[in-house]
């Protein structure tokens, strides 16, 4: 059996966009392409069985979310294969687990984004773009101390996206093993 995670982006972040993990699988135990749905940590990692139609279940997780919670939020679709591919290829195999973040992007981002976001690096900062995954190592000062800001990255990437660090990254990849 084929599985995947739906990642949320920016849930139960700092008391905001509250969406319950029990709740949820309550909620997407009705959703017609979900099946064996689990959830990881509150910050919003949905593993099930690889939906037949990932974009229509994206789509449709989005709109239960926001009849559900009042939460509008980026749902965003990787498969078993492509975690373990990207965690494989990732660029910083030297750097520290929680400091190195997979930013998973629902698409292409835009020409020019990996060069604005570069201007805003800190010293010991670096990030490469492979694919629709965006990797970030945020060096030393972690993800506080960081100009990279969500703001920033929306803004220069031009297309939703959702971080984890490296350690959920692996945590994914064993659980839809």
């Amino acid at each position: 059996m084929s599985r995947s995670v739906l990642l949320l982006r920016a849930v139960n972040v700092s008391g905001r966009n509250s969406v319950p993990m029990a709740r949820l699988r309550e909620v997407l135990s009705a959703e017609p392409d979900l099946e064996d749905v689990s959830t990881y940590i509150a910050s919003g990692n949905i593993i099930c069985k690889t939906p037949t139609k990932p974009d229509a279940a994206c789509s449709a997780v989005r709109k239960a979310i926001v009849a559900e919670f009042g939460v509008d939020t980026p749902v965003i679709h990787r498969r078993h294969a492509e975690l373990v591919a990207s965690e494989k290829a990732q660029p910083f195999p030297d750097g520290e687990e929680k400091f190195v973040h997979a930013m998973f992007l629902e698409g292409a981002c835009g020409p020019g984004a990996v060069e604005a976001l570069e201007e805003r690096l800190l010293p010991d900062e670096r990030l490469v773009l492979m694919g629709d995954d965006l990797w970030i190592d945020y060096g030393s000062g972690g993800v506080h101390s960081t100009k990279l800001t969500k703001a920033v990255l929306d803004r220069a990437l031009g297309v939703a996206g959702t971080a984890r660090n490296l350690r959920t990254v692996r945590k994914l990849i064993e659980l839809t093993a």
